[in-house]
């Protein structure tokens, strides 16, 4: 049976948009999806499905959620085999020194690549950023609030992404795959 990773944006950021992971599963279970799981609180759900996502899932989602919590928030759908190929990708894995520094935009547009790849040609340094599979990996040694070039990624895809750090992604491979974390 297909698993599936649910990312969701700006969810349980500060004192907006909160929602609680037990209303976040029942919204997801609403549409038929089995053995639901959350990680930390959020916005990060996986979840299994009996067939392949349908093109409309994310936004069959997202209603789904306003329908249980007046909250709405963009959903993000990676397979597990997706996932994977992110963790396999990183590149930015050699000069990476802390997985909390470390952090994965994932863009929900596949045309939104094309718009970041003019920040990802550019030196950063210390920070670095680099392309991967429907991802943007981003090294901020000095954090994401200090980063100038989390600010440039974000810029260039406004609303269409959300970012993980690296420490959550790989819990989040675990949860999907159940094996062991390939990238650290």
């Amino acid at each position: 049976m297909p698993t599936y990773v649910a990312l969701l944006r700006g969810i349980n950021v500060g004192k907006a948009k909160r929602v609680a992971m037990a209303d976040l599963r029942a919204a997801i279970e609403s549409l038929g999806y089995g053995d639901v799981r959350t990680l930390l609180n959020s916005g990060n759900a996986v979840f299994t499905s009996q067939r392949a996502l349908k093109k409309t899932a994310a936004e069959e989602l997202r209603a789904a959620l306003v329908k249980k919590t007046g909250i709405s928030s963009r959903f993000t759908l990676r397979s597990a085999a997706e996932l994977q190929a992110t963790v396999d990708a990183n590149l930015l894995l050699k000069v990476a020194t802390d997985n909390t520094r470390l952090f994965a935009a994932f863009v929900t547009d596949p045309g939104g690549m094309a718009l970041v790849k003019p920040v990802a040609a550019q030196s950063w340094k210390p920070e670095a950023v680099a392309l991967g599979p429907s991802v943007v990996y981003v090294w901020c040694p000095n954090g994401l609030l200090e980063s100038k070039a989390s600010l440039a990624v974000g810029k260039a895809l406004g609303d269409g992404v959300t970012v993980r750090n690296w420490a959550t992604v790989m819990k989040l491979q675990r949860l999907a795959t159940g094996d062991q974390p390939s990238g650290r």
